[in-house]
């Protein structure tokens, strides 16, 4: 108790300093946003400004402070848990839709002061999210300043840059060589137009130059920025990162090493006349604003997001292997979990996290969990991104025996051959019919999506409501997206395309052969339990004709469904054939790879429904 108390009040202490330094530069108002100069949805220590000032450690937050309110705005993800962590700290928790942003744009262009200067720090600003912002102020006659960087300023412990070093990937592992891809980008810039191209967002990097890092926590990048040009290509990035020997390497294939922090200077240096092709969604206002006027700024989706969500074959037969592995850890960790049951060992969602981990990091390639684990017993699995900490978290089971409920597990591995994501709910004990229908119902949207078949080229947010039609059909919804993308041992959230009614139907969201999406539909319950069930599915042909190219699903993800959770009732003969025909894969592929208790275990877990 004492440490939250003195987290609250430090927490106060911040803010009341934030706003001494917005008096001193006069600002009525300051942003702080969940974001880095690369965009990235994981932050370095350096950059986790939001929950240095608030302490909240949700993955999306943004924070406004004028002198007389502070508000955390959390899309639905982070009701509950943003509520309980703000509790005393003077920080509101404001409840947006999934359209978070829209809802704070409301606000600014009806509370910001006539004629003030609302600040935010230009470096980590997104150029598409600074125009929306600046149309807010607009209204109220109320001008952006993006040229501070307050945190600086009342943040004498701020931490320095990562300094980790950079690694290339095995050729076993890549079908493409970096020449390939840079050729791949040039072909793109020239139908375009563009002598230059600018990348900040880490993914891109990392998949171009078939290089890896660890300066980001759950994501295998590294920071650094790039340009490409007609014939050679800069690589910003801190000394002593790059290994000589790679650095040559490097040389070899025209890339020149350059200071991380030469990344603007670079991009004012550029000749009028040329034009520069940039990610407007992928890059900050401070690096377009370095651009020289006299340069042409192109505005479309980095080149390098379309090609790598689109996985080879030789990526998608490693990806294969990875869940294997990531499925025989499962096994283990199930096994040790209904046996930890029995002899009523402590278990707390915790524990749930330490053990998870341990078991995939005996598994072959495994580097690191992609996410922090999300365990969630009865209440705590209501909340769709909950956290446990040492300070609140849940007993499973003790001495004194184990509760009743679901345990919601959603955790996730990076291996060397592959990222993955997965959610399954397990029964603790008793369970009740409404949370077995709940189960089933999810379920149902969970195989309906999966078995979907649809022409090349649709939509991916114009799949979502497959997912959701069996529960809609029970007056019921979730409030996050159906999908994401995954990426090939890089981000475990990564576009273009998501299954998602919160994401406009662009081009660029066109589902394509070899993207892998997740699959995870949910309900849940404010107070009482959450059911999410997820799979990564692979898009694969699936033939066509007079009507054109048509693509299905290919279900990745190895692990058993617990059946006693499912009312069998709700579910139909086709959709009980398809629960059987998955275990029956999951225990074909998994066999080889558990023994003991495991073998027994996957047996049990993948009988017959």
């Amino acid at each position: 108790m004492d440490t939250l108390i003195d987290s609250v009040g430090q927490i106060r202490a911040r803010i009341e300093a934030l706003r001494a330094r917005m008096g001193v530069h006069g600002l009525s108002t300051w942003i702080t946003l969940s974001s880095d100069p690369h965009l990235s949805e994981y932050l370095p220590q350096r950059w986790q400004s939001r929950q240095w000032l608030t302490g909240f450690s949700g993955s999306a937050g943004t924070l406004v402070l004028t002198a007389d309110f502070a508000g955390l705005w959390v899309d639905s993800r982070y009701w509950v848990e943003a509520e309980a962590r703000l509790a005393g700290t003077g920080i509101e928790a404001v409840k947006a839709s999934s359209a978070a942003g829209s809802a704070l744009f409301d606000w600014l262009g009806q509370h910001v002061a006539s004629g003030s200067e609302v600040g935010v720090d230009g470096a980590s600003l997104g150029l598409s999210l600074a125009r929306s912002i600046e149309a807010a102020l607009e209204k109220r006659g109320a001008r952006l300043r993006t040229d501070l960087d307050l945190l600086n300023e009342i943040w004498p412990t701020r931490p320095a840059l990562p300094d980790a070093v950079v690694r290339e990937r095995s050729g076993a592992f890549e079908s493409l060589q970096r020449r390939e891809k840079l050729a791949k980008v040039r072909e793109q810039m020239t139908a375009l137009g563009a002598q230059w191209h600018w990348i900040s967002s880490l993914d891109d990097i990392a998949w171009l130059l078939n290089l890896r890092g660890s300066d980001v926590p759950f994501n295998p990048v590294f920071l650094a920025h790039v340009l490409v040009g007609p014939s050679d290509v800069r690589l910003f990035i801190a000394p002593g990162k790059i290994p000589a020997p790679l650095g040559e390497r490097l040389r070899a294939d025209g890339i020149t090493l350059v200071d991380y922090r030469q990344a603007a200077a670079a991009l004012s240096a550029l000749a009028a006349g040329e034009a520069l092709l940039v990610d407007p969604r992928r890059v900050t206002l401070a690096m377009v604003r370095a651009v020289p006027a006299g340069v042409r700024i192109l505005e479309q989706i980095n080149p390098t997001t379309l090609l790598k969500s689109r996985k080879s074959e030789l990526e998608l037969a490693n990806v294969r292997l990875a869940m294997e592995q990531d499925g025989a850890a499962l096994c283990n960790f199930f096994s040790w979990l209904e046996q930890a049951l029995d002899r009523r060992e402590r278990i707390t969602e915790l524990t749930i996290d330490e053990r998870v981990t341990a078991e995939r990091a005996r598994r072959q390639g495994f580097v690191s969990p992609s996410f922090g684990t999300i365990a969630g017993f009865n209440a705590n699995g209501a909340s769709p991104h909950y956290s446990a900490t040492l300070e609140s978290h849940a007993v499973v089971c003790d001495a004194t025996g184990c509760g009743n409920g679901l345990l919601l597990i959603d955790s996730g591995g990076q291996y060397e051959t592959g990222t993955t994501d997965i959610t399954r709910v397990v029964a603790i004990g008793a369970t009740s019919a409404d949370q077995r229908r709940d189960f089933t119902l999810v379920l149902k949207g969970m195989i309906q999506l999966t078995r979907a078949r649809f022409p090349r080229g649709t939509r991916s947010p114009m799949l979502d409501s497959l997912a959701r039609a069996p529960i809609w059909a029970e007056e019921v919804d979730y409030g996050h997206g159906t999908g994401h993308g995954v990426g090939y041992f890089l981000n475990v959230h990564e576009g273009p395309q998501a299954i998602s009614p919160h994401l406009p139907p662009e081009p660029q969201t066109a589902m394509e052969p070899g993207m892998i999406t997740s699959n995870e539909p949910g309900i849940y319950r404010p107070g009482r339990w959450g059911v999410r069930i997820e799979n990564l599915l692979a898009t694969v042909p699936a033939g066509g004709g007079e009507f054109g190219e048509f693509l299905k699903f290919e279900t990745l993800t190895l692990c058993p469904i617990d059946r006693r959770c499912i009312d069998k009732t709700l579910l139909r003969a086709d959709e009980t054939d398809w629960l059987d025909s998955y275990h029956r894969t999951v225990r074909e592929r998994l066999t080889p790879l558990v023994a003991g208790d495991a073998l027994a275990w996957l047996q049990r877990s993948t009988e017959p429904l």
